[in-house]
């Protein structure tokens, strides 16, 4: 192999997923994708074994056992400069991994050594990834938005993350900032979808795709509230950073046709002249973000950032 190699590794909520990526093209290694569905209320090391389950797949398809370097696209709360996980309070998700170093706790299970570890947010992964590879590529401030089991948000600015300006929120992050009776988390995720959609009908699903297949009065209600209100909340951070382009992703995603009409409208009643996409990639978009930091210029830029 005559190129560098670096392992990007997507955490989800239900599974992880993990591929080799050539970092001087910023491409998937071909055959080197595993995915492991992981019970994030597990203990401790059968979180730990399922991750390095992956890792361990993708390093086995391409020979790979020494400096190894792994780049982790990691949900928040987490400390990423570090990799100390922070999960507790974030509805119990890895709540068993709170305090725990990953570096320290997950190299025990990795085969290989001189393993090195680095950690981005989730979403500013799946940013950087689209700035880098996707349909955001011609734009040069973009907002990247993903919805599924939680809200995640980046602020990118010619490919790089924008975390400490003053023009975006701390982190790049909405996901942690007040909204109504709560967070922007509770709001825009599968689970406000879910129990507002009960709260409507009294009918208990089991996610976004039902409710959008039930093709009801109802459903569409959930959807026309649910982008109206991410509009209502996302416009004060759009007003002041005055993106070329908002980009979607994850599994909520996949029903923008029946909530991006009032997310757009709404934001352009406010004045804003923006382009939206839908994008057709997201973990590979997060695998290939979190390897980038292994480019060293780009490494250069960020490291600094990250914390």
């Amino acid at each position: 192999m005559n190129y560098r190699i670096a392992i990007g590794v997507d955490v989800g909520g239900s599974h992880i997923t993990s591929a080799a990526v050539n970092i001087n093209k910023l491409t998937i290694v071909e055959g080197s994708t595993f995915s492991v569905k992981v019970d994030n209320k597990a203990t401790k090391d059968a979180i730990l074994e399922n991750w390095s389950s992956a890792i361990n797949k993708t390093l086995d398809s391409i020979s790979l056992n020494s400096n190894v370097d792994i780049a982790c696209a990691m949900p928040g709360p987490f400390h990423y400069k570090t990799g100390l996980a922070l999960f507790v309070g974030n509805n119990q998700k890895y709540e068993s991994l709170y305090n725990v170093s990953i570096p320290d706790e997950l190299g025990k299970y990795i085969k290989g050594t001189n393993l090195d570890f680095r950690f981005i947010n989730d979403a500013t992964a799946f940013g950087v990834g689209v700035a880098s590879m996707g349909k955001a590529k011609n734009y040069s401030k973009v907002v990247a938005i993903t919805l599924g089991t939680g809200f995640g948000s980046a602020f990118i600015k010619d490919g790089e993350p924008q975390v400490i300006s003053h023009d975006v929120p701390k982190g790049g992050f909405m996901w942690d900032k007040p909204y109504k009776d709560g967070l922007g988390d509770d709001y825009f995720s599968t689970r406000w979808c879910i129990k507002r959609y009960k709260d409507i009908t009294g009918v208990e699903t089991t996610g976004v795709k039902q409710i959008a297949n039930a093709n009801n009065d109802n459903s569409r209600k959930v959807f026309v509230e649910f982008g109206s209100n991410m509009a209502e909340f996302m416009l004060p951070f759009l007003k002041n950073y005055q993106p070329d382009l908002i980009i979607l992703g994850g599994n909520v995603s996949k029903a923008s046709e029946l909530f991006l009409p009032a997310f757009k409208n709404k934001i352009k009643d406010a004045g804003m002249r923006v382009d939206f996409e839908i994008s057709d990639v997201l973990e590979e978009a997060a695998i290939i973000g979190s390897a980038k930091l292994y480019n060293s210029h780009f490494w250069e830029q960020v490291q600094n950032t990250i914390y």
